[in-house]
């Protein structure tokens, strides 16, 4: 019987022995295959050794984009900037590849070299569409190139650009100053960029509709329009941050801010459709009359883009290297009537929309600058003065010269120091901070990078403007002076500056924004100086351009006085 116990008791301590070495056998092989699959991870150019922010297996780059939320636009910068190309990547959950760049020659090679390769892409026609609908910044291919070619005429026009310059100068004049003047005599606080926003948008909505919202009255009303439009943007910018999946479930199900946005949509469409529809009756009724004088009065009344685009006809000049049987065509009216209702909404609710929000914070982040560079408004102010001494007017009553304070189109582009600071704000505060491409297949760029094809493509003109190897060690500071040769305005490489886009889709409305925002400063600054409250310390908003989060409030002093 001992010896039986003893044999079992070998057994049993055998069977144990085994047991360990298996223990130690698999937890060594476990930790051999944990340190090989970092190894591989740590070693692999598109996880570990990635240029960006660390990519995990499933994950993708979340972890970081998710800690980095608050300011996702320094944080790319950050990521660029330790770059030895200027080219980062980072990848969505699911292995979605996005390709980040601020290196000039690629941006180069983007919109102008290969073209064709990089449209918009259907990620970002999806999340626009609803707004934006078949607008002229949401397309590809040959209704891009239709809208394009009508618009682009349009915009050379003189007779667009004095309309133009009449609109801001009749906002000025009845509304910007008398409610800046208001504040000024009650000292109260306001909010100079919801100012600035109500006036981008009387403005852009006279050149676009011709109609005005009057948006900037004293009483500062509650515009439906306005306010949808707000809407509008805000959810569709919101989608690009959001997984495609969770936003197109709740516009499915008509919930959350997918409800709020359809709404939004639906007052912006009835606004548009009830402009539209009033405007052909119009159209209709001057061809009904016959008289000059009548015709001629007309013409000098709708000046705006509305009926510029509604004027033009399938048999036109613009239109004859395209198909009739186009979409943006009327088919129940026959081509002869030119551009469906829906072809005029997109287009001229995407024009409303570049128009507004982008000059509203290239002003907003303007007078920022301004506050904190008074140098510079004192030197913007001195041109201005000069400009004044050489275009004097009589003063019949007085029998005295006195300075008008507005200018002409020509008297602007003389303003070489204001173009410059206008150009040094823009570049270190965009009013797009980042444009979206897709690539449609593989391809290599100047700077080693290759593509897969159906990667998302940025390039990003608020980390271009933030580079030294771009702008040189003192890039970070605001200075004008950057921007003149002896005293003359030069402009930059638009692949260098790519504020207004390059290539084929550079900014139809350059000329015209630029003109805008000159005004409104030269006018300002003979009147006011601006200050912010103490302490106050801007942030940038996520939205579809760079606003200030919470607004910019500021007290008003007058320089005229009283």
């Amino acid at each position: 019987m001992l010896t039986s116990l003893l044999t079992n008791c070998l057994i049993h301590e055998e069977f144990a022995m085994m047991d360990r070495e298996l223990v130690t056998l698999l937890y060594t092989a476990g930790i051999l295959l944990v340190v090989t699959l970092w190894c591989i991870w740590y070693h692999h150019p598109k996880y570990g050794k990635n240029r960006g922010p660390k990519v995990y297996p499933l994950l993708g780059s979340y972890l970081s984009l998710l800690h980095n939320k608050s300011r996702i636009l320094d944080w790319m910068v950050d990521l660029i900037r330790d770059s030895p190309t200027m080219t980062v990547r980072t990848v969505r959950p699911g292995g979605r590849q996005f390709h980040i760049t601020a290196n000039p020659a690629n941006v180069e090679h983007i919109l102008k070299t290969n073209f064709e390769n990089y449209p918009k892409g259907e990620n970002s026609y999806a999340n626009l569409h609803d707004l934006l609908g078949n607008g002229i910044f949401n397309i590809d291919g040959k209704s891009w190139k239709l809208q394009r070619k009508v618009a682009s005429h349009e915009f050379t026009t003189q007779s667009l650009k004095n309309f133009m310059v009449g609109a801001v100068h009749d906002e000025l004049r009845g509304r910007f100053i008398p409610v800046l003047q208001e504040c000024c005599n009650t000292g109260r606080t306001v909010d100079l960029q919801d100012l600035l926003a109500r006036f981008t948008f009387d403005t852009i909505c006279k050149l676009g509709f011709g109609v005005d919202p009057a948006c900037l009255d004293l009483c500062f009303p509650s515009v439906r329009f306005a306010n949808a439009f707000d809407t509008a943007t805000s959810i569709t910018a919101n989608r690009f941050i959001t997984f495609a999946s969770v936003w197109k479930t709740m516009r499915a199900l008509n919930v959350g801010s997918e409800k709020k946005l359809r709404a939004a949509v639906a007052d912006i469409d009835d606004f548009a459709m009830f402009v539209i529809q009033n405007r052909r009756k119009q159209v209709a009724g001057q061809s009904n009359r016959q008289t000059d004088n009548s015709s001629d009065a007309d013409d000098a009344a709708h000046l705006d883009l509305l009926s510029r685009f509604m004027g033009l006809t399938a048999a036109d000049q613009d239109r004859r290297d395209f198909d009739t049987q186009d979409p943006s065509c009327d088919q129940n009216e026959g081509p002869q009537l030119g551009y469906s209702d829906e072809f005029l909404r997109d287009i001229v609710i995407s024009f409303i929309l570049a128009g507004r929000d982008t000059s509203t914070s290239s002003l907003t982040w303007f007078f920022w600058n301004l506050e904190h560079h008074r140098q510079v408004e004192d030197a913007i102010c001195k041109e201005v003065s000069e400009i004044l001494k050489n275009r004097l007017v009589e003063d019949k009553d007085h029998n005295k010269h006195v300075p008008t304070s507005f200018f002409s189109f020509e008297e602007l582009k003389k303003m070489h120091y204001l173009h410059a600071a206008v150009s040094e704000s823009l570049r270190l505060y965009p009013p797009v901070p980042i444009e979206m491409k897709l690539a449609h297949s593989s391809d290599e760029w100047p700077d080693g990078t290759r593509i897969d094809p159906n990667s998302t493509i940025i390039y990003h003109p608020y980390a271009m403007g933030r580079m030294e190897r771009i702008w040189g060690p003192d890039c970070m500071k605001f200075k004008p002076e950057r921007w003149l040769k002896d005293g003359v305005f030069v402009q930059e490489s638009p692949y260098k500056h790519a504020v207004f886009q390059a290539g084929p889709r550079m900014c139809l409305g350059r000329e015209l924004a630029l003109m805008q925002i000159k005004m409104v400063v030269a006018v300002l600054l003979q009147r006011f100086r601006f200050s912010s409250q103490k302490g106050f310390t801007p942030e940038y908003d996520l939205n579809l351009t760079l606003p200030m989060k919470n607004g910019f409030p500021v007290s008003v002093q007058s320089k005229v006085p009283m």
